[in-house]
């Protein structure tokens, strides 16, 4: 998986200066937002991505794979803690049919391997290789110029204001 990260030293500083402001927590979170909305286009692409990977097979009542990774797609922005920084990332929360590893195993090349229903034989079964990291890697300098931008003008608004 591909990750999207501005310098963490950058924006620790901008956290603390944030946090030294009267008002940080009201810019922090301006900050934050307009970091999230420089990743969506990215986020866009993936969802957009994983839901153009072909289906097959039979129907199922149960919840639809494509649909459940791509409602997972989300743009995350952190300015505290050891994971300081903007990603798209693909969580495995809420997977279906006991799949946790749902968004790893389509993007991946290898595949993973399951047991046909109701039976002792199992089967490899191949997603779309790359649906996250191909858009990720084709969003990624838009994506860090916006956060940059994003990280300016909030220097500009603190500046203003001290």
């Amino acid at each position: 998986m591909i990750e999207m990260e501005v310098d963490a030293s950058a924006l620790k500083a901008l956290g603390a200066a944030l946090g030294a402001e009267a008002d940080g927590k009201k810019l922090r979170r301006d900050l934050a937002k307009e970091m999230r909305g420089a990743l969506q286009p990215a986020a866009a692409a993936a969802k957009s991505s994983i839901m153009s990977m072909a289906s097959s097979g039979l129907y199922s009542t149960g919840t639809p794979l494509r649909a459940t990774i791509a409602r997972g797609v989300k743009a995350e922005a952190r300015l505290t803690g050891r994971s300081t920084g903007a990603r798209v990332k693909a969580t495995k929360k809420g997977m279906p049919r006991e799949f946790a590893n749902a968004p790893k195993r389509t993007n991946s090349a290898k595949g993973w391997r399951r047991r046909v229903f109701r039976s002792d034989t199992w089967v490899a079964q191949m997603g779309r290789p790359d649906w996250f990291d191909q858009p990720m890697e084709q969003s990624a300098p838009e994506a860090r110029a916006a956060v940059v931008r994003a990280m300016g003008a909030a220097a500009r608004r603190i500046t203003r204001r001290v």
